[in-house]
């Protein structure tokens, strides 16, 4: 196994544990949020996808799913179309409420096809690519590949825990 498809099976575990934290929930259940100052399943899957969605198109060179597959319209949340949660206060998070999953999966499942898309064309060569020189030491192709996993399966985690939690209400 190469790379590029260990990383497109570390995207495919991202997606499943996404659909599990999500499918067949109600707007209840999707926009719950444990106390004032948790996040709801809404929100974390829609934050791990605007995440992914910036990290991968910059690092490919391509533009965000978001901006120009019409996403940011449907959602019409009321930030900057940029914003990816990230810093969100409480009041931001509540801000993003779905009717039902569909957006959110809708979404993260079109993330994923431009994401394997730009993974299957790497080499071992493509992820020694530096694309953040803000950190020291400065972030490689590879190194933000499996920072965006890592978070993204965090974040999936949460969501499923919110999930568990509700049900069990």
């Amino acid at each position: 196994m190469n790379s590029a498809h260990m990383l497109a099976e570390a995207f495919d575990r991202v997606r499943e544990a996404v659909h599990a934290a999500a499918e067949g929930l109600g707007p209840e259940d999707l926009n719950a949020r444990l106390d004032d100052g948790a996040n709801s399943v809404s929100w974390l899957i829609w934050h791990l996808t605007r995440v992914q969605d910036d990290h991968i198109a910059d690092a490919a060179g391509t533009e965000q799913v978001w901006l120009t597959k019409g996403w940011a319209d449907r959602f019409g949340l009321p930030f900057d179309r940029a914003a990816t949660g990230y810093g969100h206060s409480a009041e931001e998070v509540a801000a993003v409420r779905v009717d039902s999953a569909e957006p959110l999966l809708g979404y993260y499942d079109a993330v994923h096809e431009q994401t394997l898309a730009f993974i299957h064309g790497l080499d071992g060569r493509a992820l020694d690519r530096i694309v953040d020189e803000a950190w020291s030491p400065p972030v490689t192709l590879g190194v933000r590949l499996i920072s965006v996993v890592a978070e993204d399966l965090q974040h999936a985690g949460q969501a499923a825990f919110v999930r568990g939690v509700r049900e069990r209400a």
